[in-house]
């Protein structure tokens, strides 16, 4: 009786939850060890369908990236990273393409829709989702100090959203799954960071969320504890500090790009963890790393 009285406990502390975001748009980065550990993946289909049935609107970017590694070293080519981006040359995009939108892309939709739900796959050039531009970095050289452009190859940064597609899909009460590629201006296909992607569709959307999934607690301070709420002027100074670098660079930037766009909140959440979604959403405590304006 007492484990059944915790349940109902659970329950009622879930309810204001519940009412508050029901009809709302949650934007949800999918990547990291949630897409490769076979009880992760289930759990987060389970955490998708669930949200959609009680009133929640999910629109789903996945990444990919440590699957298109494993095939580029197979390929003999190996994975080269500037910034946390990867530099992408015409034989990589034709394995992101094929990674991305086809192979892990079905594997996600097949899952959601295995527990009830209604998924349809997309990449960027459907419905001209996403319009992209060859996107442009610059690294300071440490031997001259001056800054220099770094050729990221077939790299894409976005220029607009245009969400009609997403809203179509929505009103029809079907999940968007969505691989971040897209066509460029001269019609070949830009590989684009997956967090940048979905930070842009949440301020397309103007969604209530913006939740990225990731295989660490969230942010660290300098002594490497986890900063559970921040404010973007504080993760502005985090970066120039060198707090934060590398691969959580295109998260928090993706992050401040959705809350300029009018998003409510942005999450970076720990997807080891088992329906992390779900703990993020519903519990008063939540996990990982809460930024807001």
């Amino acid at each position: 009786m007492k484990t059944i009285i915790e349940k109902a406990n659970i329950l009622i502390e879930s309810l204001p939850y519940i009412r508050k975001f029901s009809g709302k748009t949650f934007v949800i980065k999918y990547g990291g060890a949630a897409m490769v550990d076979e009880k992760l993946k289930d759990a987060f289909a389970q955490d998708i369908v669930l949200l959609n049935f009680i009133g929640i609107k999910p629109v789903i970017v996945h990444g990919g990236g440590p699957k298109i590694n494993r095939i580029m070293e197979k390929m003999g080519k190996k994975p080269t990273f500037v910034q946390g981006q990867r530099v992408t040359d015409e034989e990589t995009v034709d394995i992101v393409e094929m990674v991305l939108g086809g192979l892990i892309n079905k594997q996600i939709v097949s899952l959601i829709n295995s527990h009830g739900g209604l998924a349809i796959g997309l990449s960027g050039k459907d419905g001209n989702l996403i319009k992209a531009k060859r996107k442009v970095i610059r690294k300071v050289s440490p031997e001259t100090g001056v800054p220099e452009i770094i050729d990221l190859g077939l790299v894409g940064e976005v220029e607009k959203i245009n969400p009609k597609i997403l809203i179509a899909m929505d009103e029809s009460g079907f999940i968007p799954v969505i691989a971040p590629i897209s066509a460029g201006q001269k019609s070949n296909t830009l590989n684009i960071n997956a967090d940048y992607v979905a930070g842009e569709i949440a301020a397309a959307l103007k969604a209530e969320k913006l939740i990225l999934l990731t295989d660490v607690e969230g942010i660290k301070d300098g002594r490497n504890k986890l900063i559970s709420t921040a404010t973007t002027k504080k993760i502005k100074s985090l970066i120039t500090k060198g707090t934060i670098s590398g691969g959580m660079l295109p998260k928090v930037q993706a992050c401040q790009n959705a809350i300029d766009g009018a998003v409510g909140k942005t999450h970076i959440i720990d997807g080891r963890i088992p329906h992390a979604l779900l703990l993020e959403i519903f519990t008063e405590e939540g996990i990982g790393t809460e930024i807001f304006k």
